[in-house]
């Protein structure tokens, strides 16, 4: 893919305080972020079966808190002290947003989405048919497939820097059980099923206990495996204590593609929703 126009000019003006930002760049930032705000570009896109973090694009990012000034913001009744305005929606961008949720400028969310009473921050991209339910948080940069069920209170953890930093990837139709967490630039391929309260960091032990011999990842988690909370025991001065770990306990069934039949796929196993 070839380069974006203004990239190069983001990379140079990025080393630069506020003070020394020119009109016409603030106005090249402020294009940048619409376009983001649009879902025109995206902080992370699979390109040929790999996923690619547009560094300079949370460059951009940065530089717009840099340039932007605090201000008051209204919404109906509520008010708000901020750098960065809301969204704004109508009938024409097709997002259902259940007051009091909030998503802010410069994150996109596709035709179909629904917002329970939620929060989506700038940067991050959010596709067609995915419910963020009531009290879930989608953090700066992440990326969210389609289709993609977001329980109450799901925590998806934001990335600004390292710029070098991979954002939370969650690929089409996984569903994440009731305050699920997932963080630190962990990547769910499509389908992955969370149980509720699993938490998943970059440093977390993800085991395959599926098979006959248990197989170990971190930061990422195969396509359709059904997860699950575990611990595994760890020694202490003060004795040997269970330490976090997630665990794989089967696949998905090629038949449960609706967001009901996720909900069957984890009573599949016996597994809380």
């Amino acid at each position: 893919m070839s380069a974006h126009p203004l990239q190069k000019s983001i990379e140079e003006m990025f080393p630069m305080d506020a003070v020394s930002l020119t009109a016409q760049n603030k106005k090249e930032i402020l294009q940048i972020i619409g376009d983001l705000d649009q879902g025109h570009l995206r902080v992370a896109e699979k390109i040929n079966g790999k996923w690619i973090t547009h560094e300079w694009l949370k460059k951009s990012v940065l530089l717009y808190f840099r340039i932007q000034g605090m201000s008051e913001m209204l919404a109906g009744d509520l008010q708000f002290f901020d750098k960065i305005p809301l969204k704004k929606w109508s009938a024409s961008t097709g997002v259902r947003v259940v007051p009091p949720a909030v998503a802010r400028y410069g994150s996109f969310l596709e035709k179909g989405v629904i917002m329970m009473p939620s929060f989506v921050n700038i940067g991050a991209y959010v596709g067609a048919g995915t419910m963020v339910d009531t009290w879930a948080t989608v953090g700066s940069c992440a990326q969210i497939g389609k289709h993609v069920h977001l329980s109450g209170g799901v925590g998806i953890g934001g990335v600004l820097e390292p710029i070098q930093a991979q954002p939370v990837i969650i690929e089409d139709h996984c569903f994440l059980g009731s305050r699920a967490i997932v963080v630190e630039g962990v990547h769910l391929e499509e389908g992955v099923v969370l149980g509720a309260g699993v938490t998943i960091t970059s440093s977390t032990k993800i085991i395959d206990v599926s098979g006959s011999q248990s197989v170990e990842y971190k930061g990422f988690v195969p396509k359709n495996s059904v997860v699950i909370p575990g611990t595994l025991p760890k020694k202490f001065p003060a004795g040997e204590f269970g330490v976090p770990c997630a665990l794989i306990i089967g696949q998905r069934k090629e038949s449960t593609d609706l967001k009901t039949s996720l909900t069957a796929a984890l009573r599949d196993f016996q597994v809380s929703v």
